[in-house]
């Protein structure tokens, strides 16, 4: 692969030479793309190589956001892409621990860096997350009925409630999951681009706590970092319901790709939420084979359920419906 024309050409663009001291492939994750670190000339790379180029895996909206967040100092300097090719070189960033207590601080800001960029090429579509993953789920029967039901009752009432703004539809990376996440001693990088669009700043924002945010003075700090000042309940409510469209749109997904489509079994001995992420976190477990990844699935699932029947809940469901009638989710996708 690494002789191919369009791997030499960019070589020879970015470095005038299409020479590689030392080449070898790292791991991809979910996603289809090949990557390899590279050394040339003494410096290392990172060299990523499209397999599948398609309207959702679009190297031209991708590479976009690529560009804009790199010339921020946000992700990585990108040292070529091709959109024709699906092509990118960036700097190799070696990454150190990232301690969840620092990251509480720092990622917020970088989050509000990325938020105020101009808008990314295109929207994030909620009714093909709905049509194609979330509602499929409901008529799956892979957990208990009673069970999908009661959780669906009460995300319908949630799309009902929660409000799509235009001042909180932002660039976004939409994908900020540990790997995604690079810190080389000094600072943070955000990487893996393929999810980013405009978004509800929210969603970034419930990605990330989903990660940090333990407690309630974690959830006060995370937030007063983001906004610059101390958060109002009415923020607090946002970033709550929008982690609860989070933990659906991470159980569906997990359990409907990686269930084979059979009824899903609980596992004896699951993580607790809060265990699970950290481990997630500080690298001490990855999403390695389909075991782990039903059981991530399943702990987002309970946390869910968890939180829909918590009183907090309903509370910030009546203030959000009360600040704004405007909706996140268009109602149609959400068919009884």
């Amino acid at each position: 692969m690494l002789d191919n024309p369009a791997v030499l050409r960019a070589l020879d663009q970015t470095f005038h030479s299409t020479a590689i001291d030392h080449a070898e492939p790292l791991p991809a994750g979910l996603s289809s793309d090949l990557i390899y670190r590279i050394t040339v000339k003494g410096s290392p790379y990172i060299l990523r190589i499209m397999t599948r180029i398609d309207e959702r895996m679009d190297p031209a909206r991708i590479f976009a956001c690529m560009r804009a967040a790199s010339g921020a100092g946000i992700a990585p300097p990108l040292r070529y892409s091709s959109p024709e090719d699906g092509i990118t070189i960036i700097d190799f960033i070696d990454p150190v621990p990232f301690p969840a207590s620092r990251a509480l601080a720092e990622l917020p800001a970088i989050l509000r860096k990325l938020h105020a960029l101009p808008p990314f090429p295109k929207t994030f579509n909620y009714v093909t997350a709905h049509n194609g993953i979330i509602w499929r789920f409901r008529e799956s029967n892979l957990l208990p009925v009673p069970e999908i039901e009661e959780v669906f009752t009460h995300y319908g009432r949630l799309c009902a409630a929660y409000p799509r703004l235009d001042a909180d539809m932002v660039s976004c990376h939409s994908d900020l999951k540990p790997e995604n996440i690079l810190h080389d001693g000094r600072r943070a990088w955000l990487t893996g681009w393929q999810a980013a669009f405009v978004n509800d700043r929210y969603f970034d924002l419930a990605l990330a706590a989903n990660f940090l945010v333990r407690t309630e003075a974690d959830e006060l700090t995370f937030l007063a970092h983001y906004f610059d000042e101390q958060p109002s309940e009415y923020q607090r409510a946002r970033l709550f319901l929008m982690r609860q469209v989070v933990h659906m749109l991470s159980a569906t997904v997990f359990l409907t790709l990686f269930s084979g489509g059979k009824p899903v079994t609980r596992l004896a001995n699951l993580p607790s939420f809060e265990d699970f992420h950290r481990q997630l976190w500080s690298n001490e477990l990855e999403l390695a084979d389909n075991s782990l990844k039903i059981a991530n699935g399943l702990i987002h699932w309970n946390r869910l359920l968890e939180n829909m029947r918590q009183s907090r809940f309903e509370d910030s469901l009546a203030l959000v419906r009360k600040a704004n009638p405007a909706l996140l989710l268009p109602q149609h996708s959400l068919r009884p």
